[in-house]
């Protein structure tokens, strides 16, 4: 993914792509107590950084939140792994950091920006994200198992 550092500001409240400020441990901590990421290995979550653009939301120098973009920079994005730290939800810091990652320069004009939640429709709604218009076209592969075997070398 491209390197350049996407930066926005509010108040005491600094969203940034700059993947050296992200605490990896802290993420992953976080991230194992989701219903999407339970079990994931720290080594998996340092990957998925490194191959996306990741959202680090801070507060004061301190990780609050964290999102992560999977995208061709050209007709599609992923949007996935959102999450508000607990201690600091219900402030609006959600809301910010969904619109400060939908205006990060090199995710306009894409045809397609998607996403899976089970729990936080509204957030996203007032993004302008939609349910897709055939829910059935919609398909997956699921691989349930996939952080309880070995990785092939």
């Amino acid at each position: 993914m491209n390197d350049a550092i996407y930066e926005r500001r509010r108040g005491q409240l600094l969203l940034s792509t700059d993947r050296s400020r992200l605490d990896v441990d802290q993420i992953h901590g976080v991230l194992t107590t989701t219903y999407w990421a339970s079990g994931i290995p720290r080594d998996v979550v340092a990957r998925a950084i490194a191959g996306s653009i990741s959202f680090g939301l801070y507060e004061n120098g301190q990780l609050v939140g964290f999102a992560r973009v999977i995208s061709d920079l050209a007709t599609y994005a992923y949007l996935a792994d959102v999450f508000v730290v607990e201690a600091c939800r219900g402030r609006g810091l959600g809301d910010w950091l969904v619109e400060g990652v939908l205006l990060h320069p090199q995710l306009q004009g894409l045809r397609r920006f998607a996403l899976i939640t089970r729990d936080a429709g509204p957030l996203y709604a007032r993004h302008g994200f939609t349910t897709p218009e055939v829910p059935s076209g919609y398909m997956e592969v699921v691989d349930r198992d996939v952080y309880r075997r070995p990785r092939p070398t």
